[in-house]
C-alpha cells in the first residue's frame, strides 16, 4: 500500500491572529510540505485544482513542477484535474512535460470535481456535466496511447493527425479516474481499466465495498488484468502525538470548512459530537496518534478488499505550518513505515 498527502493548497488563517497568512508564504510552507514529505519517505503528493478564493490550487502542475525541483522520488499527482472543464491536450502536455523534469514521478488523477465553479469559469454548461466528462476523458486516453492523434467529438474541435507533444519519460503516464459515490463511474474506470481514486470525506468507508465490487467485476467483465485494477482512497486525515491532540487540532479548520460548505449546499453545520463519532473505529477519518491511525488504516483496508494507494486530506483552515509538518513527520516515519510492514508496498 502507498501512502500519501492531497493538499488543496487552502489560503490558511494564522490561528492567532484570524488574518490570512500572504498567498507567498503559503505556496513556500506547502513547498517545505512537499519536500518533507520526499524526505520521510511517503509515497505521493497530490494537488487538487479549484477555482476559488479559499483556495491557492488552480495552477496544480505548476505547483507540482515546482515540488519536482526539490524533491527525489515521490510521485507527483492531480487530485484531481478537472477534465471536465480542460482541454486533454493541454493536460496531457502539462502532465508529460512534469513527468520529465521530475524523471518519471507524474501522475493524473481525472475526476469532475466537486465544486462546479470551473464551468461558467470556462464557458462551459452544466447540463454538459456528465457528457463533457465522457467525451474529455476518451480523448485524454487515446492521446496517452498514440503521439498522432485522429479524434472527433462534440465539444471540442477534431484532431486531425496532429501530433501531441512532449512525450513522458515514463511509457505509460499513469491516469487515475477519481470518483465519488455513483456506480457508474466506478463501473466506468473498471471497463476502461484505469485505476480508480475513491474520495470518501464522510460516513463509513465500509459502505464503498459493493461500488468497489462493481469496479473490479466490470474490469474483469471487460477483459483487464488484475494488475490494472487497483484502488486509492482519499480520506480526511491527521496525525499528533496523541490522539486527542490531533482532534483537537485538526477540529476547527473542518468546522470552518464545512461549515462554509455547507451553507453553499445546503447543509447544517457539522458538530464537534458528529466529527468525534466519525474518528470512530468505523468512521472515515483517519485522526488520531500513529497507533490509532494504523489501525484505522488496517481495518479501511480489510474492510474494502485491500487498497493500494491511501491519500491523507489534511488541508484546512487553521492548522499551522509547524503543526503539518510534525503531522507529516509522523505520517512517513511512523504510520507508513508501520503500514508497509503489515500489508506491504504497491509499486
Amino acid at each position: 500500500m502507498q501512502i500519501g498527502i492531497d493538499s488543496f493548497a487552502a489560503a490558511i488563517q494564522d490561528p492567532g491572529t484570524g488574518t490570512t497568512i500572504a498567498p507567498t508564504e503559503r505556496l513556500r510552507n506547502l513547498l517545505e510540505e512537499i519536500e518533507l514529505a520526499d524526505q520521510v519517505g511517503l509515497d505521493v503528493f497530490g494537488i487538487g485544482e479549484h477555482h476559488r478564493p479559499e483556495f491557492l490550487d488552480s495552477a496544480p502542475t505548476i505547483l507540482l513542477a515546482a515540488a519536482a525541483s526539490r524533491t527525489k522520488n515521490i510521485r507527483l499527482a492531480s487530485a484531481v484535474t478537472v477534465l471536465s472543464a480542460a482541454d486533454p491536450v493541454r493536460v496531457f502536455q502539462e502532465f508529460a512535460t512534469l513527468d520529465l523534469i521530475s524523471q518519471g514521478r507524474a501522475e493524473i488523477v481525472a475526476g469532475r470535481g466537486s465544486f462546479v465553479e470551473a464551468y461558467p469559469l470556462f464557458g462551459l454548461k452544466l447540463e454538459d456535466y456528465d457528457d463533457l466528462f465522457v467525451e474529455k476523458l476518451d480523448l485524454l486516453l487515446k492521446i496517452r496511447d498514440n503521439a498522432v492523434v485522429k479524434w472527433s467529438g462534440k465539444h471540442r474541435p477534431a484532431l486531425n493527425g496532429q501530433g501531441i507533444y512532449p512525450r513522458p519519460l515514463q511509457k505509460e503516464l499513469p491516469i487515475w479516474l477519481g470518483v465519488g459515490g455513483t456506480p457508474q463511474s466506478f463501473a466506468r474506470a473498471g471497463y476502461l481499466g484505469l485505476p480508480l481514486m475513491v474520495a470518501i470525506i464522510g460516513g463509513e468507508p465500509h459502505r464503498f465495498r459493493p461500488l468497489i465490487d462493481l469496479y473490479y467485476e466490470a474490469g474483469k467483465r471487460a477483459g483487464h488484468s488484475a494488475d490494472k485494477l487497483k484502488v486509492g482512497l482519499h480520506m480526511l486525515g491527521f496525525l499528533g502525538e496523541t490522539t486527542q491532540q490531533a482532534a483537537d487540532d485538526f477540529w476547527p479548520g473542518y468546522n470552518v470548512s464545512f461549515s462554509n460548505i455547507g451553507k453553499e449546499r445546503g447543509w447544517p453545520p457539522p458538530t464537534r459530537a458528529q466529527y468525534d463519532a466519525t474518528r470512530g473505529p468505523k468512521g472515515a477519518f483517519l485522526i488520531g496518534d500513529a497507533d490509532k491511525v494504523v489501525e484505522k488504516i488496517l481495518y479501511v483496508n480489510e474492510a474494502l478488499g485491500g487498497i493500494a494507494r491511501l491519500d491523507f486530506q489534511m488541508t484546512v483552515a487553521t492548522l499551522p505550518h509547524k503543526t503539518m509538518l510534525k503531522a507529516i513527520e509522523i505520517l512517513g516515519t511512523k504510520v507508513a513505515a508501520a503500514i508497509r510492514k503489515e500489508v506491504g508496498i504497491t509499486t
